[in-house]
């Protein structure tokens, strides 16, 4: 991938996180560890790590007037937009580079900010400095599971900020207390950000998120492989909260099992409150097994 420009880093308040304790976390080994295999794992990280209170934008096509939409009613509120007699009749979404309807998901810069922090930055803050918010999402145990045991991670995102600030968002965490470490990195990618996307392919920008997820994961396997070796044992894994794109990532994963049948592949669907975890099996069948809880070790016992 060709390199991208590293954007300023904004300070961050010196009244943020807690003191660091050196309390030693006791890792576990990869499941196939004694093979040479590694566990890698693949999050999206809106609504599944986390929950913030990013912003959605909708424009009055008479008055120009904004009006901001949470991401949990975006997707009801959407099919209405421009529709007769409904209360969204006169609003509709803009795609418009810095003034977009999905401006609080993308990279901000320096002149649109004046001093600001990237809105994922604002709202991890916020999230983070405000104790009655609940900001862990359905997948927030396994991701911090995967953390702590040093499993290799790729963040694939529908988001549009640069790499380094998805990472500096998580280092807010880790800063706070509630990582114990950073994440050993395998890739992070921001589907919507120009570079990536140009990356993956799409130089014409008309591919859909769910699309530019689906080669972002294979993209991440390619990576996983180069990393560490091609090794049958390997295993891999991704969590997302959208049904239809966990349709999409199952897709990849039976190309890929194609590709890798002795590898295994599994998704993660954390829509709805549960987990439900579908194996991807030689020849394109789904084995799914579903877990109430959202317990780390239940989870961690899927995979």
């Amino acid at each position: 991938m060709k390199a991208m420009s590293t954007p300023k880093k904004e300070p961050l308040p010196s009244s943020f996180g807690q003191v660091s304790l050196d309390i030693p976390v006791q890792r576990e080994r990869d499941r196939n560890f004694h093979l040479g295999g590694r566990s890698f794992y693949f999050f999206d990280f809106d609504d599944n790590v986390v929950h913030l209170h990013t912003k959605i934008i909708v424009f009055n096509k008479r008055t120009g007037e904004e009006k901001e939409i949470s991401t949990t009613d975006y997707p009801l509120v959407h099919p209405k937009l421009g529709r007769p007699d409904t209360e969204w009749e006169h609003y509709e979404a803009r795609e418009n580079g810095e003034l977009s309807s999905y401006r609080n998901f993308r990279e901000m810069s320096p002149d649109t900010l004046k001093g600001r922090p990237q809105p994922l930055i604002a709202d991890m803050l916020s999230a983070l400095q405000n104790p009655f918010q609940d900001w862990r999402g359905p997948s927030w145990s396994f991701f911090e599971k995967a953390v702590n045991n040093n499993r290799p991670i790729s963040v694939i995102t529908a988001r549009g900020h640069h790499p380094h600030t998805i990472r500096r968002g998580i280092d807010l965490l880790v800063l706070s207390g509630d990582l114990a470490a950073h994440p050993n990195y395998l890739s992070v990618y921001p589907v919507s950000n120009p570079e990536i996307r140009r990356s993956l392919g799409d130089t014409e920008m008309k591919m859909s998120t769910g699309d530019l997820k689906k080669l972002a994961i294979k993209v991440a396997v390619s990576d996983a492989f180069a990393c560490y070796g091609e090794n049958p044992h390997h295993r891999f894994g991704m969590s997302d909260d959208d049904p239809h794109n966990v349709a999409l990532i199952i897709e990849a994963m039976r190309e890929l099992k194609q590709l890798y049948p002795d590898n295994a592949f599994y998704a993660f669907n954390t829509y709805g409150g549960r987990i439900v975890r579908e194996e991807v099996l030689v020849g394109g069948d789904v084995r799914r097994d579903v877990v109430e809880s959202e317990d780390a070790k239940a989870q961690m016992s899927l995979f």
